[in-house]
């Protein structure tokens, strides 16, 4: 397995939709296990595909504390089934250090597809939920950013950028 390199807010690459995907083959499988593997190794739960310039509809999520329960979600689509709005603090591997509470709807039926192109179906809620509606954002080109007000979404902006500048200069 290969180790990807996460895409950091402002890299405009994050604000690409990604495409349907229509080869369900061993390509596919390796991306999906080098998104986990990467995804494990920067000790997030969610990762789409966009966040490692992989412009297709593709999204790991693995809630378990073991690493045990990896979910593979292909060309992901939801229904709102519970249109209460909780409000859940988020994070995100794209966005190091930046937390940002989000409205998200209670309770989701995801429709998807699996390694071998079966349609699936899944209902969520919790964290779960939140992080199903999070990662199909990503594939929208939408940043967690965007729930903040824009003097925040400035200030994080900047904050990274300064950041990446003390980087590239060592």
């Amino acid at each position: 397995m290969n180790r990807l390199n996460i895409l950091t807010f402002p890299d405009p690459r994050l604000r690409k939709k990604a495409i349907p995907i229509t080869a369900f083959d061993k390509d596919l499988e390796k991306k999906a296990d080098d998104m986990l593997f990467t995804m494990y190794e920067d000790k997030g739960i969610g990762l789409a595909a966009t966040q490692v310039d992989i412009h297709e509809r593709l999204i790991v999520i693995d809630l378990s504390e073991d690493r045990s329960e990896p979910l593979i979600i292909i060309n992901p689509s939801y229904t709102v089934l519970d249109d209460t709005l909780e409000v859940s603090k988020e994070g995100c591997l794209s966005i190091p250090t930046f937390q940002q509470e989000v409205p998200r709807a209670k309770e989701i039926e995801l429709t998807y597809q699996d390694l071998n192109g079966r349609e699936q179906k899944l209902i969520a809620d919790g964290l779960l939920g939140y992080c199903i509606q999070h990662e199909i954002d990503h594939l929208n080109g939408k940043l967690l950013v965007d729930y903040a007000s824009s003097l925040k979404r400035s200030r994080i902006k900047e904050k990274l950028m300064k950041s990446k500048d003390v980087k590239n200069k060592n």
